[in-house]
């Protein structure tokens, strides 16, 4: 389950989602849309031309059923007439309503429009009555145009009934005059079918139903007026150019609907088919459509989902595994298993992780060690990562121990911000110094300090080292005390420094270390330091030795020091006169102690 730290209008994940998810998902429904559309198009094209086809053709069966009629009644007009009665007509016409049952009546009408014949199937038969017929319209309108349809009557406003004349190639040929039951049209129209439902009607020419696969619809007669929508179907299509249209039929359902004309007696096929059956294909495919558009549409969502958590997945981790480092948990260690761009960014994390933990280990152990070396044996020691140089040795070492004279009675009549900011000054100058001259500043305890030269370094020339070191604390600490004169603090320095083998090396526990000498040497160096005079700085005699010719020295003759049994060889440095209190850059560098 994806985690979202940061809004999520706002997050890199939901703007990799959209994108992703629209990559896929727009072009798959442009081209389903598109698909539909043409889809429908063409299957609406090819259900016009199958509803058009249907048509054209119960209109051409239709016109065989009459030309098949009108070709019986010129077999009847081929002849001329002659003024003997013609007994092989009246047996021609009585054959012709036994072979056309749609026929129920004809009349022959000869050259000079007087009836000959007329047989029925429901009256009386005439021959050579001689009626004149000059002013009936079927002889009017097949003398006009051969051949001549009435308008379509309904024989006691039910059976459709229409009359057809047709005149001979002459004159004197005369003219056939047959009524047509046109209820007979209903086996065409029957075996008309579009689909499962689909049926064809025939419209006269003011719109009355003629011909219905339900003859009972067409018995109703021309008063009936259910066919009105049949009509307003005819007129829509008229209205479209003759192309299908849709529309309602008669009971009501909507419809596709195509005509086609009988140009002789004006009639109109119209062939139909429900929406719902003729659509049902095109559905179908629009369902199958939609359902592969969901699918892959869901597809697309969760194809972006999972890519767009595959990418900022680890950039979450980064993220996280940044505010872990950056809180100081460098053991937190950033999982990402590829090996990607994000994968080597994720090592680089580790890796710098672990250097960042690395280094304030190195920097802790530096603070540590601080605590008791001068910083720059402290980093030393832990760059050489030798820590045996703190072990306990056996070394000849130089010893210094320094102090403020009339510390105590300043501390007892001053302000405690007064002595802090004096104790300030004081071991801020003398740690410099310390550190300068690569010595080891072992104690700090008020005004009180101790120096090591040579441990847990070991320098060259130990001696002259230290003796160099404390004539610049000696002039230091009396630049001060004059500032501190200046404030009404009577504050002096007094030095004493003694060379001699003593043990070296780290003593405490965990929670507390400290780096020390212990021995006689470091006695002898209190008790100078102690009979050290203001300004004044007690050497020993061995480190008087040691120094030899370098700093010059004041014999002071010998002095019984506390602790001591026999009188102790007192030498003085002879400060300002051709000492240089400063550092000595030439001064070689300190190892560690072998």
């Amino acid at each position: 389950m994806a985690r979202f730290p940061i809004p999520l209008r706002n997050s890199l994940f939901r703007q990799y989602f959209l994108a992703l998810f629209a990559a896929v998902a727009v072009p798959l429904l442009a081209a389903g849309g598109s698909q539909a559309w043409f889809g429908y198009r063409d299957q609406r094209a090819r259900l016009d031309d199958l509803l058009g086809a249907e048509a054209r053709t119960a209109a051409a069966r239709i016109a065989h059923f009459i030309e098949q009629i009108g070709d019986q009644l010129a077999w009847m007009v081929q002849l001329s007439w002659t003024e003997a009665a013609d007994e092989r007509r009246r047996i021609d016409g009585l054959r012709l309503l036994r072979q056309v049952p749609a026929v129920t009546s004809l009349r022959l009408i000869d050259g000079a429009s007087r009836e000959r014949l007329s047989v029925s199937r429901t009256g009386l038969n005439r021959v050579e009555s001689h009626a004149d017929a000059s002013a009936d319209p079927p002889v009017l309108g097949a003398r006009t145009k051969r051949a001549w349809f009435s308008p379509v009557t309904f024989h006691r406003n039910s059976e459709p009934y229409m009359t057809m004349a047709l005149a001979g190639n002459r004159i004197a040929a005369g003219v056939a005059v047959a009524e047509i039951n046109l209820k007979l049209i209903l086996d065409v129209i029957a075996g008309i079918r579009v689909g499962e439902t689909g049926r064809a009607f025939v419209l006269d020419g003011p719109g009355r139903l003629i011909a219905h696969p339900d003859i009972s619809l067409v018995l109703r007669g021309s008063e009936d007026r259910t066919g009105e929508n049949l009509q307003m179907l005819r007129a829509a299509i008229v209205a479209q150019g003759g192309g299908a249209v849709t529309g309602l039929d008669l009971a009501g359902r909507t419809v596709v609907a195509a005509m086609a004309s009988i140009s002789g007696p004006d009639w109109s096929v119209i062939v139909h088919q429900p929406v719902a059956e003729a659509f049902a294909p095109i559905y179908a495919a629009f369902w199958r459509l939609l359902g592969l558009l969901l699918a892959g549409t869901g597809f697309a969502a969760a194809l972006a989902y999972w890519l767009a958590n595959r990418m900022t997945g680890p950039i979450r981790l980064l993220e996280e595994g940044a505010a872990s480092i950056g809180a100081g948990r460098f053991d937190h260690r950033i999982e990402i298993a590829r090996e990607d761009e994000l994968g080597r960014l994720a090592a680089s994390f580790n890796q710098m992780a672990r250097e960042v933990s690395v280094s304030q280990e190195r920097s802790e152990r530096i603070d540590r060690l601080k605590r008791f070396l001068a910083p720059q044996i402290a980093e030393l020691v832990d760059r050489t990562g030798d820590d045996s140089v703190l072990d306990g040795h056996r070394v000849e070492v130089v010893v210094v121990f320094g102090d403020l004279r009339g510390f105590t009675p300043f501390s007892a009549r001053s302000e405690p911000a007064a002595i802090m900011g004096v104790l300030g000054e004081y071991h801020a100058a003398i740690g410099a110094i310390v550190n300068r001259h690569n010595a080891t500043l072992v104690s700090l305890a008020g005004d009180g300090v101790m120096i090591l030269v040579n441990a847990p370094l070991a320098c060259p020339e130990p001696a002259l080292r230290a003796a160099r070191m404390v004539i610049e604390m000696q002039a230091t600490v009396q630049t001060l005390a004059a500032t501190w004169r200046a404030r009404g603090h009577a504050l002096g320095f007094g030095i004493g420094l003694a060379m001699g083998p003593a043990t070296v090396g780290r003593i405490g526990s965990d929670s507390r270390l400290d780096y020390t000498a212990i021995g006689t040497v470091t006695n002898l160096a209190s008790r100078l330091c102690a009979s050290a005079q203001d300004g004044q700085i007690l050497v020993d005699s061995t480190a008087a030795e040691a120094i030899g010719s370098g700093v010059p020295l004041l014999s002071l003759g010998t002095r019984h020091l506390k602790g001591f049994d026999d009188p102790i060889a007192v030498f003085a440095v002879a400060i300002g006169r051709d000492a240089d209190a400063r550092s000595a850059p030439d001064e070689a560098p300190c190892t560690t102690l072998g």
